[in-house]
């Protein structure tokens, strides 16, 4: 067994020991007064008891089993601590993805532990108990749903050819937890364009892409899982976190989609800490494209023309 195989396995085995604390948690919510927290005195961006004990016992199961790593969780991180991102081996954690869905019972809610070596996403493990939904990758080595289910969905037929347009594109996007007026305005103001008909008299602006449809569901990594599965074609959040999509980075990458950073067209790897992500699905490339890397990002500098540009700073 490999060192990438060991460590998709420990992954594997925490994230569903994780999973069963949150399980149980949300079983006992009704009966039991629950602790909720707002960071930063933030309503809307929230920590639970049980999202600080998950995130503890995945630091020190990691400690434990392999010393010399590093580890950048988001509650550590809420806590003050100052991480380093450096070439050693590194785990880098939600514990929670979606702690508003779990307060609410909204059954979209994961337990996200990816792991970078030379700074490089190279394991993925999402897993949402609610579902009973794995996702899991490993570079070079595919991405699976349960173990048995190879993704994208089509597999072993070649994916679904992708969009010719951002017409006929299923998109899903957050809107966060930054409600300050300038950042909602411009969240909402991008849906609007989606959506938009072009050529209708516009209150925001002339830019339209009359998007099929546009979704959320509160959860970066299972958003990204679901591209990586097909079920969407396009995913952008302006102000997540790497721990909200580092391991689910790796799902994607590994069932042929691609990951950039806002708002360039650059063909790089994506920033993980840039927190601006803009995930397209696998896919046959459309007529006139050279491949499906071309069609890929034909839609990246498609949804840029109509999404609206946010500061995201990390302070």
């Amino acid at each position: 067994m490999n060192s990438t195989e060991h460590y998709l396995e420990f992954a594997i085995n925490l994230a569903k020991q994780c999973g069963q604390i949150i399980l149980d948690a949300s079983n006992a919510r009704y009966s039991t007064n629950s602790k909720i927290h707002s960071k930063y005195g933030n309503q809307s961006d929230l920590v639970t008891e049980t999202d600080q004990l998950v995130e503890e016992l995945i630091k020190s199961k990691v400690k434990e089993s392999f010393p010399e790593h590093r580890f950048i969780g988001e509650e550590t991180m809420a806590a003050g601590y100052k991480h380093e991102f450096t070439d050693d081996p590194t785990w880098i954690v939600d514990p929670i993805d979606g702690t508003t869905n779990f307060i609410h019972g909204f059954p979209f809610v994961a337990v996200s532990i990816g792991l970078t070596i030379n700074k490089e996403p190279v394991v993925g493990v999402v897993f949402n108990p609610f579902l009973n939904e794995l996702y899991t990758a490993r570079k070079g080595h595919g991405a699976f749903l349960n173990h048995t289910t190879r993704l994208p969905l089509s597999y072993p037929n070649p994916p679904l050819q992708l969009p010719s347009s951002l017409a006929k594109c299923l998109v899903i996007t957050e809107f966060g937890s930054d409600r300050s007026d300038i950042t909602l305005s411009k969240k909402v103001n991008s849906v609007h364009n989606l959506l938009r008909k072009p050529g209708a008299v516009s209150w925001s602006s002339k830019k339209a892409g009359l998007a099929r449809g546009v979704r959320s569901i509160g959860s970066a990594a299972l958003n990204i899982c679901s591209i990586a599965m097909g079920r969407a074609d396009i995913f952008y959040e302006f102000g997540c976190w790497e721990w909200d999509v580092t391991a689910a980075l790796v799902i994607l990458n590994e069932a042929g989609g691609i990951m950039v950073s806002a708002q360039g067209y650059d063909e790089g790897p994506v920033d993980i800490f840039g927190r601006k992500y803009l995930a397209i699905r696998a896919g046959s490339p459309c007529d006139g494209d050279k491949d499906s890397k071309q069609s890929q990002l034909r839609l990246v500098r498609e949804i840029w023309d109509v999404v609206e540009e946010i500061d995201c700073p990390r302070t």
